[in-house]
């Protein structure tokens, strides 16, 4: 048996320039964290020769090519298992239109457990060149690659996406010491709405040769902040999420909608000074940044919201459990 857990992930700023239509003309570049909320992967011999697959529904097949769930056939293909396994799907968060990236995580998980359970040791570069292979290349995705970089790495990174397709993952050490003080004034809300992201995305894509100046502006938001940060004023990085949420919205039509400007237009009242809708944007999470003394009254405004509780995260994807080599976290 083996066990997988792969972390969540905020990302802060830079989002839409790891789509392939911006870096392959130019430089991409985002700032992102992954969270202490996991998907767990778990892969274990089947009683017999099907295949065994249990998430939000449960398929039983006796072919990897009858498997619905395209992450995991493609992901099983790539790690060369043919049949005669189970594996479970366990997720800390909704299993749809979430955006805090649970596709990519999953994507990264099962490679790693697939990996794992076939005796393979596999970097966690491929790991997150792989997971963009399987869900841009095969399964023809509109996403971005930041998520699978960051599920694998964990961490809070700058990601670099070159022209020449080339990742750069760079972890942001000198300012590990004030994480504390950023999770501080972090709050994340569940809107309630999941989102289908591939619609967005798609728009966004198709909008890409207009909206190039706007992405270069959401760039260059990644090295302001990470001034802000080495500064440690966190009230200033407020104002550059909120100016990120503004420029973010011209990216496509269905970002954001009345519902989603009305929730933080209230919690701008109850006294957060910076917010976005996490991901693609449409639905899932709003993340916001808050003075800790004003946050009661952030949480009251938005009572009709769920608080998700969460620490920002230092690892990336790891194996907790290896039964075949005795290996246990």
């Amino acid at each position: 048996m083996v066990i997988s857990k792969t972390p969540l992930r905020i990302s802060f700023f830079g989002g839409g320039t790891d789509m392939q239509q911006f870096w392959r003309e130019e430089e991409g570049c985002v700032l992102s964290c992954s969270i202490n909320k996991y998907i767990h992967v778990i892969v274990n011999k089947s009683f017999d020769r099907l295949i065994h697959i249990k998430y939000f529904e449960q398929e039983d097949v006796d072919s990897i090519d009858k498997i619905k769930h395209d992450l995991v056939r493609e992901t099983m293909r790539k790690a060369g298992i043919k049949g005669g396994v189970e594996v479970v799907i366990l997720s800390d968060i909704p299993h749809t239109g979430s955006g805090l990236g649970s596709s990519s995580t999953l994507t990264v998980g099962l490679l790693n457990a697939f990996y794992t359970y076939c005796g393979k040791k596999v970097s966690k570069e491929i790991l997150a060149q792989q997971a963009c292979e399987i869900e841009i290349d095969i399964l023809g995705k509109p996403i971005g690659k930041q998520d699978q970089y960051i599920a694998a790495y964990g961490g809070l990174n700058k990601i670099v996406f070159k022209p020449n397709g080339s990742v750069q993952v760079q972890q942001v050490e000198p300012i590990y010491n004030m994480l504390p003080a950023l999770r501080k004034y972090l709050l994340l809300f569940y809107t309630g709405i999941g989102h289908k992201s591939e619609d967005i995305l798609e728009e966004q894509t198709r909008l890409i040769t207009h909206t190039r100046p706007v992405l270069r502006k959401i760039k260059e938001q990644v090295n302001d902040a990470l001034k802000i940060l080495s500064g440690e004023d966190l009230e200033k990085l407020g104002t550059l999420m909120q100016e990120g949420w503004r420029l973010k919205c011209q990216l496509a039509s269905k970002i954001s909608n009345n519902f989603l400007n009305e929730l933080i237009e209230r919690a701008f009242k109850a006294g957060a000074m910076g917010a976005k809708i996490t991901g693609a944007g449409g639905g899932g999470f709003l993340l916001l940044i808050c003075k800790p003394e004003l946050q009661d009254s952030v949480r009251n405004k938005l009572g009709d919201l769920k608080e998700f509780s969460f620490d920002l995260e230092a690892g990336g994807t790891e194996i907790l459990m290896d039964s075949e080599n005795l290996r246990f976290a």
